[in-house]
């Protein structure tokens, strides 16, 4: 694993996965947790994760990777994804790290994505949380079409960071152009574009993880979502509440897709509470 230039603090260190070099921000010590990024334009997991990394990082390892095509993460020569390569690459880094068990924290298309792994590879996940997730069947919104259809300008981003937040403060130029300048650097846009070709709906529905196999999970799961969310209806996260038997849905009143963003401190501290709770049971079962 070799470390790379601090000067871009989305730059972790570079991990060889079974020949596809992954970024990956690798904190702190204790029992592993994964965050899985959300599917932005020009998204890091530094963007998305930032706010959390060295909050969770106090207490356990963290370990959050740019998924496979995202950010300075290598892109496959066939530019070609789905929730297959997705799941593998996220599965060979746990090999690659010998981790055998570990928590999962996903983000929008990061939630299916951790979803979807726990349904292929239940042994291989203590606890679960899924924030503004996708992975269930689910109408496509005019803003996830519209995220996904990004095509690079500073209007286009600016437009679709409003889609992102509650709290239209956020939404600075400044932000808007580092986001612009992050979408468009060397091959950014164009594994984005052959993510989420048109017709979306289509790449929706692929991310949908079947019903009875969620239904069978045995994991205790956090589910988080913004009640004013445009990008991922609130319903996706009650249908999950419903589906996971073992699960808690907390859902944040002014807030947008930006959960971690926009209520930083109670969404840390819910996440941590959550996870810490795993920790102290599994010290009773070893005393």
């Amino acid at each position: 694993m070799t470390s790379l230039t601090p000067d871009n603090p989305e730059l972790g260190t570079q991990l060889d996965v079974k020949g596809v070099q992954t970024n990956l921000h690798d904190l702190g010590t204790g029992h592993p947790v994964f965050l899985f990024h959300g599917s932005g334009p020009g998204v890091t997991a530094w963007a998305n994760w930032r706010l959390s990394l060295p909050v969770l990082a106090q207490k356990r390892r963290v370990l959050a990777p740019d998924l496979l095509g995202f950010g300075y993460t290598q892109r496959p020569a066939d530019n070609q994804y789905n929730m297959d390569r997705w799941v593998q690459h996220a599965v060979d880094i746990l090999d690659t790290l010998d981790i055998q068990r570990t928590d999962l924290i996903g983000n929008s298309f990061g939630g299916a994505l951790a979803l979807a792994l726990a349904v292929r590879h239940p042994e291989r996940v203590r606890r679960l949380v899924l924030m503004g997730s996708v992975g269930v069947p689910c109408e496509l919104s005019a803003g996830l079409d519209a995220v996904w259809g990004y095509q690079p300008s500073i209007e286009a981003m600016k437009s679709m960071l409003d889609v992102f937040a509650y709290d239209r403060t956020l939404v600075t130029d400044e932000l808007a152009e580092l986001r612009y300048q992050a979408s468009i650097r060397p091959g950014f846009q164009e594994s984005f574009s052959a993510m989420f070709p048109a017709p979306r709906q289509r790449r929706l529905d692929a991310m949908a993880s079947d019903e009875q196999a969620v239904r069978a999970l045995p994991h205790e799961a956090l589910i988080i979502h913004g009640r004013d969310d445009l990008v991922i209806p609130l319903q996706t996260s009650l249908t999950l509440h419903q589906w996971l038997e073992r699960s808690q849905l907390h859902v944040f009143g002014r807030c947008g897709h930006w959960t971690q963003i926009e209520h930083t401190q109670r969404f840390n501290q819910l996440v941590s509470d959550f996870l810490r709770e795993a920790d102290l049971a599994e010290d009773e079962n070893t005393q």
